[in-house]
């Protein structure tokens, strides 16, 4: 865990004042910029010291081996790793001879801040050399929304007293040193020197490199260019060998008179296309960000977030923390998806090498539901990349004996990666769960076209899959057996209700666009048999309960297994993964991560709320959380069965989780599902916002004591919305687009030109549920109630929870 506030809290920004080279690789993530296609973590400028250096392009990786201590039919042969390409962010400086770098000599200032409205990371040092020499260094680093193959940097120099003589080196380097990252297999695998150089060219300021990598056959293009505004008499030279291309500057800088240099970066990557094509790509890239300049890219930059901002935004007021971690969540899981166009979004983003750079269930069920109500075209984009994979898909599902579409349970290019099948392959739900994010996208969008184009196979294969894997039994119900469900404890279970529930709203679904596409539908032999099988099959999908004890059991017999024994688990036995056999863990009522309460947050049509609140009472005594997907679910359902204060314990664990690192992993990237976990506590939680089923947009408002007021603007159907919530009452406005039919705690009406106000009904109070012993969220009422009395100013970081480990969460 950060153990010291390594982090000021603020509304727009993360700033960190001093520089803590003990939590860098940590800094480094939080600091990362990315746009959905190129990646950069947040290193030092000069390149050392770092934790963890890293520049990604989404789904440039290199292949590994999958070892296997026996090999089994139908196991993946091999895996994929996101590699660190050529790297651009490296700008040097020396001072009359002595190279910067804030281990030697004194930093008299450091200061490094995340604008979340401006969409860069500035950094501003002031620093005097072993030899007495002052000097100043402000940068600013962005990686464009606007122009997806760019970034740019703006690095000032300055004396602090006499002149000096100043040397800047920038460079590309390629196939960079990394640390040992560990064993948890979680992190990257670490290769070494996986890129090949093909090109390594310079000119005046300018530099192409090209590399490709040694088993992908992947092509990487990074180009960069150079704006140097310094006094008389300024040498500027390009010099490039090997995997380093590198600009030298050097002039004497007098004081008030500072060297600008601003540097453009673009990036481009292929697997089919040939050296000069990367070449000539990389180069019409870099030719448009210098039409732009600095000035014009981050105009664009403020530009677009503005506009994304006007649909996204959340205020929280009553809890400082919780506005930052909304904003810096948001921010995040834009840079996640804003410009993945067509590529997956990744579980760490592109923010840092975690899990092999590998996508998961996480992006359909986490990630693009934020998404699809700030920014559906993002949605649209990452979607369309299902479809590319269905081919390798359908290989897969054929291997394993069934029809229709199996989709991988993490991968980079489609091909399943995991090693480990029971957690892995027998996680059919990932098919449901990319099911789930189409039929919200089209809910959300209307999009008629997406609806033909990708909808309709994407629909149709999953839809196979589920008739395929599942059978009628003898009493004719429709039966799911031998499958893992979200909670990684339970593996190879009959009737997960979380998968049976989500594989019926996928076989209804699907039958539903066929009827809307004929044409479509026939051209992939889509018959009216199979049809009306999908309709029989979701009719009379089982959906167990345990009448006994009145709750739904996670799956079939769940409720029937000995109790885990809590009382003697040691705190410092979490994970539980990490120090017990997964024999013992899959026979005993011990949960991973929210499975049957995810059933109810997102099929939550399909419970009373008597169940609900009985169900989550006492799934909150065997869930102890080892993953990081858990809270924000935890904190929805605590929400609406009225655990208001409970709810806002969990908000803050998904809040803080990168910010806090309170699983010890931040170093190597991001949680993005969790970041997204924070908007979703927010709006889904307190503002209780559903939406589907044919129904209209629905809300059911309410606030925990240490939140006074809750106002979020999101995008539905063309529209832009505006939900303001205080003690008593819900305000809901419509800021663009025509009047919609919206609900209020189950009362409907047409949200036109004028705000519709709302009372809020109080909730009855019950009893506090009881989680596993030690494995309680930090109550959030500490921090809000010192906050209100004026007593923290600065960060209070939850207590932190033991680290996580294998095999996702």
């Amino acid at each position: 865990m950060i153990e010291h506030p390594a982090f000021t809290v603020e509304p727009w920004a993360v700033r960190e004042r001093g520089l803590h080279l003990e939590v860098l690789a940590q800094s480094e993530s939080v600091f990362a910029l990315s746009n959905g296609h190129i990646g950069m973590r947040g290193n030092l400028d000069e390149g050392e010291p770092h934790g963890v250096p890293g520049t990604y392009l989404n789904s440039v990786y290199e292949l590994r081996p999958l070892p296997y201590a026996e090999a089994g039919y139908g196991y993946p042969e091999s895996g994929q790793t996101v590699i660190n390409i050529t790297n651009g962010k490296v700008i040097r400086l020396l001072v009359d001879d002595e190279p910067f770098d804030v281990r030697y000599g004194t930093v008299l200032e450091h200061e490094r801040t995340l604008d979340l409205r401006a969409g860069t990371l500035r950094r501003r040092v002031r620093w005097e050399s072993p030899a007495g020499c002052g000097v100043g260094v402000t940068s600013t680093r962005l990686v464009s929304f606007t122009q997806r193959a760019v970034a740019a940097v703006l690095y000032e120099v300055e004396t602090l007293d006499e002149p000096l003589r100043v040397v800047i080196q920038s460079e590309l380097v390629a196939n960079e040193s990394l640390p040992d990252l560990g064993h948890d297999p979680r992190t990257a695998a670490v290769l070494e020197a996986p890129l090949v150089i093909e090109e390594n060219l310079t000119h005046d300021t300018e530099a192409v490199m090209v590399h490709s990598t040694r088993a992908s056959k992947i092509r990487v293009g990074a180009a960069m260019a150079h704006e140097v505004d310094g006094p008389e008499g300024t040498e500027v030279e390009a010099w490039g060998d090997g995997d380093v291309a590198r600009v030298t500057v050097a002039t004497r800088v007098e004081p008030g008179r500072p060297l600008r240099l601003v540097k453009l970066l673009a990036y481009g990557w292929s697997s089919q296309r040939s050296r000069p094509a990367v070449h000539d790509q990389v180069v019409a890239a870099l030719a448009g960000a210098r039409l732009s300049g600095w000035e014009g890219l981050a105009g664009e930059q403020r530009q677009f977030l503005d506009e994304f901002w006007a649909g996204a935004d959340v205020e929280v007021h009553g809890d400082n923390q919780a506005q930052q971690a909304v904003r810096f969540g948001l921010f995040h899981v834009l840079q996640a998806g804003a410009r993945a166009e067509q590529r997956p979004i990744p579980a760490k983003g592109l923010t840092g090498p975690g899990y092999d750079g590998h996508t998961f269930w996480d992006s359909e069920s986490f990630v693009m539901p934020v998404l699809t109500y700030t920014r559906p075209s993002a949605v649209a984009d990452v979607l369309s990349w299902r479809p590319q994979t269905l081919p390798t898909a359908k290989t897969h599902a054929a291997s394993l004996g069934l029809e229709g579409s199996a989709f991988p349970w993490r991968t980079i290019n489609g091909e399943e990666c995991s090693g480990y099948w029971p957690a892995g392959t027998a996680a059919f739900h990932i098919n449901a769960d990319i099911a789930d994010a189409v039929v919200r996208y089209l809910d959300a969008t209307q999009d008629a076209e997406f609806e033909r184009v990708t909808a309709l196979p994407l629909l149709v294969e999953t839809a196979r899959l589920w008739r395929s894997l599942g059978h009628h039994d003898r009493d004719g119900r429709f039966r799911i057996d031998g499958v893992t469900g979200p909670d990684e404890y339970s593996a190879l279970a009959d009737n997960n209700v979380y998968t049976n529930l989500m594989a019926r709203r996928n076989l209804r679904a699907a039958a539903e666009v066929v009827g809307r596409h004929p044409d479509e539908a026939e051209a992939m032999e889509v018959s009216e048999e199979e049809t009306a099988a999908w309709r029989d099959a979701a009719g009379a999908m089982v959906i167990p309960y345990d009448g006994r004890l009145q709750v739904h059991p996670q799956a079939e017999g769940f409720t029937d297994h000995g109790r885990w024994d809590f009382a003697k688990t040691k705190p410092e036995q979490y994970p539980l993964l990490l120090h017990f056999p997964y024999f013992d863990l899959y026979r005993k009522q011990v949960v991973k991560q929210a499975d049957l309460v995810l059933a109810m947050h997102l099929c939550g049509e399909a419970f009373t709320a008597e169940h609900k609140a009985r169900n989550f009472a006492y799934y909150e005594a065997l869930t102890v959380r080892d993953s990081s997907l858990s809270a924000c679910t935890q904190a929805v359902m605590a929400a609406e069965v009225g655990q208001l204060e409970l709810a806002h314990d969990y908000l803050g664990e998904a809040g803080f989780m990168d910010l806090g690192d309170l699983e010890h992993n931040t170093r190597d990237g991001l949680h993005i599902a969790s970041m997204a976990g924070v908007w979703t506590a927010l709006v889904a939680g307190f503002g209780g916002l559903r939406a589907g089923g044919g129904r209209p947009i629905a809300f059911a408002p309410r606030l925990p004591p240490g939140i006074t007021d809750l106002c979020f603007r999101l995008r539905y159907r063309g529209r832009r919305l505006k939900v303001s919530i205080d003690a008593g009452t819900a305000t809901y406005e419509l800021l663009e687009g025509e009047a919609l039919p919206v609900s209020h705690n189950g009362e409907e009406f047409v949200l036109a030109a004028s705000p519709e106000s709302r009372a809020i009904p109080p909730v009855p109070p019950s009893p506090r549920p009881r989680q596993p012993p030690g494995r309680e969220p930090l109550p959030r009422h500490r921090y809000t109630r010192d906050a209100a009395e004026g007593r923290v100013t600065e960060p209070v970081h939850p207590a932190p929870l033991p680290p996580l480990a294998r095999p996702h969460g």
